[in-house]
Protein backbone atom coordinates (compact mmCIF):
# COMPACT_ATOMS: atom_id res chain seq x y z
CA UNK A 1 0.00 0.00 0.00
CA UNK A 2 2.91 2.30 0.87
CA UNK A 3 4.31 1.78 -2.34
CA UNK A 4 1.44 2.25 -4.80
CA UNK A 5 0.82 6.11 -2.75
CA UNK A 6 4.62 6.54 -3.64
CA UNK A 7 4.33 5.89 -6.87
CA UNK A 8 0.99 7.91 -7.32
CA UNK A 9 2.23 10.71 -5.78
CA UNK A 10 5.45 10.29 -7.98
CA UNK A 11 3.39 9.97 -10.63
CA UNK A 12 1.27 12.86 -9.71
CA UNK A 13 4.20 15.33 -9.55
CA UNK A 14 5.33 14.60 -12.62
CA UNK A 15 2.34 14.69 -14.68
CA UNK A 16 1.60 18.23 -12.89
CA UNK A 17 5.17 19.17 -14.16
CA UNK A 18 4.41 17.99 -17.49
CA UNK A 19 1.14 20.00 -17.91
CA UNK A 20 3.19 22.92 -16.32
CA UNK A 21 -0.02 23.54 -13.94
CA UNK A 22 1.56 26.81 -12.97
CA UNK A 23 0.37 28.37 -16.08
CA UNK A 24 -3.08 28.60 -15.50
CA UNK A 25 -2.33 32.23 -14.92
CA UNK A 26 -2.61 33.14 -18.54
CA UNK A 27 -6.76 32.00 -18.41
CA UNK A 28 -7.65 32.46 -14.68
CA UNK A 29 -7.31 36.44 -14.02
CA UNK A 30 -9.44 36.54 -17.10
CA UNK A 31 -11.82 33.95 -15.20
CA UNK A 32 -11.34 36.34 -12.36
CA UNK A 33 -12.41 39.22 -15.02
CA UNK A 34 -15.91 37.74 -15.86
CA UNK A 35 -16.40 36.57 -12.17
CA UNK A 36 -15.78 40.74 -10.89
CA UNK A 37 -17.92 42.05 -13.77
CA UNK A 38 -20.49 39.46 -13.25
CA UNK A 39 -20.73 40.70 -9.34
CA UNK A 40 -20.16 44.38 -9.48
CA UNK A 41 -17.39 43.36 -7.03
CA UNK A 42 -16.36 40.24 -5.42
CA UNK A 43 -18.66 37.47 -4.85
CA UNK A 44 -19.85 35.33 -2.01
CA UNK A 45 -16.09 32.91 -1.63
CA UNK A 46 -17.99 30.29 -2.21
CA UNK A 47 -18.59 31.03 -5.85
CA UNK A 48 -14.94 32.39 -6.13
CA UNK A 49 -13.51 29.28 -4.99
CA UNK A 50 -15.54 27.17 -6.91
CA UNK A 51 -14.72 28.76 -10.14
CA UNK A 52 -11.13 28.66 -9.23
CA UNK A 53 -11.71 24.83 -9.28
CA UNK A 54 -13.15 24.83 -12.61
CA UNK A 55 -11.02 26.54 -14.39
CA UNK A 56 -7.89 24.83 -13.21
CA UNK A 57 -9.48 20.99 -13.01
CA UNK A 58 -10.56 22.06 -16.52
CA UNK A 59 -7.26 23.16 -17.84
CA UNK A 60 -5.92 20.86 -16.15
CA UNK A 61 -7.52 17.93 -18.03
CA UNK A 62 -7.66 19.88 -21.71
CA UNK A 63 -3.54 19.68 -20.68
CA UNK A 64 -3.30 16.38 -19.69
CA UNK A 65 -5.39 14.77 -22.39
CA UNK A 66 -3.43 16.82 -25.09
CA UNK A 67 -0.13 15.32 -24.04
CA UNK A 68 -1.83 11.46 -24.13
CA UNK A 69 -3.35 12.49 -27.16
CA UNK A 70 -0.06 14.03 -28.85
CA UNK A 71 2.44 10.96 -27.33
CA UNK A 72 3.39 10.15 -30.36
CA UNK A 73 3.83 13.08 -32.50
CA UNK A 74 5.96 14.27 -29.53
CA UNK A 75 7.96 10.87 -29.28
CA UNK A 76 9.28 12.42 -33.39
CA UNK A 77 10.13 16.12 -31.91
CA UNK A 78 12.92 17.07 -30.50
CA UNK A 79 11.81 19.39 -29.02
CA UNK A 80 9.28 17.59 -26.86
CA UNK A 81 10.85 14.20 -27.34
CA UNK A 82 11.97 14.44 -23.46
CA UNK A 83 7.91 15.01 -22.27
CA UNK A 84 6.76 12.30 -19.64
CA UNK A 85 5.02 10.07 -21.84
CA UNK A 86 7.89 9.63 -25.25
CA UNK A 87 9.82 9.99 -21.99
CA UNK A 88 9.07 6.42 -20.62
CA UNK A 89 8.15 8.36 -17.10
CA UNK A 90 4.34 7.84 -16.89
CA UNK A 91 2.13 5.49 -18.55
CA UNK A 92 -0.78 6.49 -21.38
CA UNK A 93 -3.53 4.75 -18.49
CA UNK A 94 -1.98 6.80 -15.60
CA UNK A 95 -2.55 10.19 -17.58
CA UNK A 96 -6.06 8.43 -19.16
CA UNK A 97 -7.41 8.02 -15.05
CA UNK A 98 -5.70 11.57 -14.24
CA UNK A 99 -7.95 13.31 -16.89
CA UNK A 100 -10.85 11.48 -16.00
CA UNK A 101 -10.41 12.56 -12.02
CA UNK A 102 -10.00 16.17 -13.33
CA UNK A 103 -13.17 15.88 -15.67
CA UNK A 104 -14.94 14.77 -12.40
CA UNK A 105 -13.99 17.53 -10.19
CA UNK A 106 -15.04 20.12 -13.07
CA UNK A 107 -18.61 18.67 -13.25
CA UNK A 108 -18.68 18.45 -9.47
CA UNK A 109 -17.47 22.16 -8.94
CA UNK A 110 -19.99 23.14 -11.89
CA UNK A 111 -22.99 21.38 -10.23
CA UNK A 112 -22.07 23.45 -7.07
CA UNK A 113 -22.76 26.59 -8.74
CA UNK A 114 -25.34 26.45 -10.57
CA UNK A 115 -27.84 24.52 -12.83
CA UNK A 116 -26.92 26.36 -15.96
CA UNK A 117 -23.20 25.77 -15.31
CA UNK A 118 -23.98 21.79 -15.19
CA UNK A 119 -26.11 21.86 -18.33
CA UNK A 120 -23.22 23.69 -19.89
CA UNK A 121 -20.43 21.65 -18.43
CA UNK A 122 -20.33 19.10 -21.31
CA UNK A 123 -19.72 21.73 -24.38
CA UNK A 124 -16.85 23.17 -21.76
CA UNK A 125 -15.34 19.66 -21.55
CA UNK A 126 -15.96 19.07 -25.31
CA UNK A 127 -14.56 22.51 -26.47
CA UNK A 128 -11.54 21.75 -24.57
CA UNK A 129 -10.53 18.42 -25.28
CA UNK A 130 -11.40 18.97 -29.09
CA UNK A 131 -8.41 21.34 -29.42
CA UNK A 132 -5.88 17.81 -29.04
CA UNK A 133 -7.17 16.78 -32.24
CA UNK A 134 -7.27 20.18 -34.39
CA UNK A 135 -3.31 20.41 -36.01
CA UNK A 136 -4.56 16.89 -37.80
CA UNK A 137 -7.40 18.19 -39.41
CA UNK A 138 -6.91 22.52 -39.50
CA UNK A 139 -4.64 24.68 -39.78
CA UNK A 140 -6.63 27.21 -37.60
CA UNK A 141 -6.19 24.94 -34.36
CA UNK A 142 -4.69 28.04 -32.41
CA UNK A 143 -8.08 29.65 -32.86
CA UNK A 144 -9.84 26.46 -31.47
CA UNK A 145 -7.12 26.60 -28.54
CA UNK A 146 -8.15 30.43 -28.43
CA UNK A 147 -11.99 29.15 -27.62
CA UNK A 148 -11.01 26.75 -25.28
CA UNK A 149 -9.47 29.50 -22.72
CA UNK A 150 -11.65 32.30 -24.32
CA UNK A 151 -14.76 31.08 -22.63
CA UNK A 152 -13.94 31.52 -19.03
CA UNK A 153 -14.74 34.71 -18.87
CA UNK A 154 -18.24 34.03 -20.37
CA UNK A 155 -17.86 30.85 -18.00
CA UNK A 156 -17.26 33.00 -15.39
CA UNK A 157 -20.53 35.27 -15.49
CA UNK A 158 -22.90 32.41 -15.77
CA UNK A 159 -20.98 31.07 -12.86
CA UNK A 160 -22.54 33.81 -10.76
CA UNK A 161 -24.96 34.89 -12.91
CA UNK A 162 -26.89 31.79 -13.48
CA UNK A 163 -27.34 33.74 -17.50
CA UNK A 164 -25.23 35.00 -19.91
CA UNK A 165 -24.62 39.00 -20.87
CA UNK A 166 -23.91 39.61 -24.64
CA UNK A 167 -21.08 42.35 -23.13
CA UNK A 168 -18.78 39.86 -21.72
CA UNK A 169 -18.57 38.48 -25.32
CA UNK A 170 -16.46 40.56 -26.07
CA UNK A 171 -13.80 40.05 -22.62
CA UNK A 172 -14.31 36.22 -25.21
CA UNK A 173 -13.49 37.13 -28.00
CA UNK A 174 -10.37 39.09 -26.46
CA UNK A 175 -9.11 36.22 -25.06
CA UNK A 176 -9.76 34.15 -27.72
CA UNK A 177 -7.41 36.17 -30.16
CA UNK A 178 -4.71 36.93 -27.44
CA UNK A 179 -4.38 32.58 -27.26
CA UNK A 180 -4.63 32.16 -30.80
CA UNK A 181 -1.83 35.11 -31.77
CA UNK A 182 0.76 33.74 -28.95
CA UNK A 183 -0.04 30.24 -30.03
CA UNK A 184 0.83 30.70 -33.79
CA UNK A 185 4.16 32.28 -32.52
CA UNK A 186 4.61 29.45 -30.29
CA UNK A 187 4.22 27.12 -33.41
CA UNK A 188 7.15 29.02 -35.57
CA UNK A 189 9.45 26.29 -33.33
CA UNK A 190 8.11 23.70 -34.92
CA UNK A 191 7.78 24.83 -38.41
CA UNK A 192 9.97 22.54 -40.00
CA UNK A 193 8.85 18.78 -37.62
CA UNK A 194 5.49 20.45 -39.00
CA UNK A 195 5.78 20.23 -42.26
CA UNK A 196 7.73 17.53 -42.72
CA UNK A 197 5.32 15.38 -40.35
CA UNK A 198 2.26 16.89 -42.48
CA UNK A 199 0.91 18.34 -39.31
CA UNK A 200 -1.55 21.76 -39.93
CA UNK A 201 -0.91 24.87 -37.96
CA UNK A 202 -0.41 28.62 -39.44
CA UNK A 203 3.39 28.38 -39.89
CA UNK A 204 3.06 25.49 -41.87
CA UNK A 205 0.58 27.49 -43.94
CA UNK A 206 1.57 30.63 -44.78
CA UNK A 207 5.36 30.83 -43.73
CA UNK A 208 7.06 32.33 -40.58
CA UNK A 209 6.70 35.70 -42.19
CA UNK A 210 3.16 35.34 -42.48
CA UNK A 211 2.36 33.70 -38.93
CA UNK A 212 4.31 36.63 -37.48
CA UNK A 213 2.04 39.24 -39.34
CA UNK A 214 -1.58 36.89 -38.46
CA UNK A 215 -0.55 36.96 -35.16
CA UNK A 216 0.01 40.59 -34.78
CA UNK A 217 -3.22 40.92 -36.34
CA UNK A 218 -5.10 39.33 -33.92
CA UNK A 219 -3.34 40.93 -31.11
CA UNK A 220 -4.39 44.65 -32.89
CA UNK A 221 -8.02 43.39 -32.62
CA UNK A 222 -7.96 41.74 -29.09
CA UNK A 223 -6.60 45.18 -27.80
CA UNK A 224 -9.77 46.78 -29.71
CA UNK A 225 -12.01 44.81 -28.28
CA UNK A 226 -10.24 44.99 -24.44
CA UNK A 227 -10.95 49.15 -25.11
CA UNK A 228 -14.44 48.19 -26.39
CA UNK A 229 -15.09 45.79 -23.22
CA UNK A 230 -13.96 48.82 -20.93
CA UNK A 231 -16.53 51.18 -22.66
CA UNK A 232 -19.51 48.61 -22.16
CA UNK A 233 -19.00 48.50 -19.02
CA UNK A 234 -17.99 52.06 -17.81
CA UNK A 235 -14.99 50.97 -16.26
CA UNK A 236 -13.23 54.61 -16.79
CA UNK A 237 -9.76 55.61 -17.24
CA UNK A 238 -8.23 53.34 -14.37
CA UNK A 239 -9.42 50.31 -16.65
CA UNK A 240 -8.44 52.18 -20.21
CA UNK A 241 -4.83 52.17 -18.21
CA UNK A 242 -5.07 48.89 -17.90
CA UNK A 243 -5.85 48.54 -21.76
CA UNK A 244 -2.57 50.35 -22.77
CA UNK A 245 -0.41 48.51 -20.36
CA UNK A 246 -1.55 45.57 -21.79
CA UNK A 247 -0.89 47.17 -25.56
CA UNK A 248 2.40 48.41 -24.08
CA UNK A 249 3.87 44.57 -23.45
CA UNK A 250 2.01 42.91 -26.38
CA UNK A 251 4.56 45.63 -28.69
CA UNK A 252 7.45 44.55 -26.26
CA UNK A 253 6.48 40.81 -26.50
CA UNK A 254 6.81 41.12 -30.32
CA UNK A 255 9.76 42.86 -29.91
CA UNK A 256 11.53 39.94 -28.16
CA UNK A 257 11.22 37.67 -31.49
CA UNK A 258 11.12 37.76 -35.22
CA UNK A 259 10.48 35.58 -38.17
CA UNK A 260 14.55 34.81 -38.35
CA UNK A 261 14.98 34.79 -34.36
CA UNK A 262 13.04 32.67 -32.11
CA UNK A 263 15.59 32.66 -29.00
CA UNK A 264 13.32 34.60 -26.45
CA UNK A 265 10.46 32.50 -27.32
CA UNK A 266 10.32 31.47 -23.93
CA UNK A 267 9.95 35.10 -22.06
CA UNK A 268 7.66 36.20 -24.57
CA UNK A 269 5.55 33.25 -24.25
CA UNK A 270 5.26 32.59 -20.66
CA UNK A 271 6.76 35.50 -18.81
CA UNK A 272 5.10 38.54 -20.43
CA UNK A 273 1.05 36.57 -21.36
CA UNK A 274 1.44 35.92 -18.22
CA UNK A 275 2.07 39.30 -16.54
CA UNK A 276 -0.60 40.26 -19.29
CA UNK A 277 -3.31 38.58 -18.05
CA UNK A 278 -2.89 39.80 -14.00
CA UNK A 279 -2.29 43.53 -15.06
CA UNK A 280 -5.70 43.72 -16.83
CA UNK A 281 -7.49 41.74 -14.35
CA UNK A 282 -5.63 44.09 -11.67
CA UNK A 283 -6.71 46.95 -13.67
CA UNK A 284 -10.51 45.60 -13.89
CA UNK A 285 -11.03 45.19 -10.45
CA UNK A 286 -9.44 48.49 -9.34
CA UNK A 287 -12.33 50.29 -11.65
CA UNK A 288 -15.07 47.89 -10.37
CA UNK A 289 -14.29 48.60 -6.43
CA UNK A 290 -13.73 52.62 -7.32
CA UNK A 291 -16.63 52.60 -9.73
CA UNK A 292 -18.99 49.96 -8.50
CA UNK A 293 -21.99 52.85 -8.55
CA UNK A 294 -21.41 53.77 -11.89
CA UNK A 295 -21.29 50.10 -13.52
CA UNK A 296 -24.28 48.95 -15.80
CA UNK A 297 -24.31 45.80 -14.12
CA UNK A 298 -26.55 45.46 -10.90
CA UNK A 299 -24.40 43.66 -7.33
CA UNK A 300 -24.49 40.15 -6.48
CA UNK A 301 -24.78 40.02 -2.47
Amino acid sequence: MAAFLSNTLRNTRITLEMIKWEHSVFALPFALTGVVLAAGGWPRWQTLSLVVVCMVSLRTAAMAFNRLVDAEIDSINPRTATRAIPAGLLTKSFVAAFTLISIGIFVVAAADLNHLTLLLSPIAIAVVLSYSYMKRITRWSHLVLGLALGIAPSAAWIAVRGSLDPRIIVLTGAVLLWVAGFDVLYACQDFDHDRANGLNSVPQAFGLQGAFLLARTMHVVMLCLLVWLVALFHLGPIAFAGAAIVAMLLLYEHSLISPTDLRRMNAAFFTLNGVISVVFFCAVAAAVMLHARDLSVVPVR
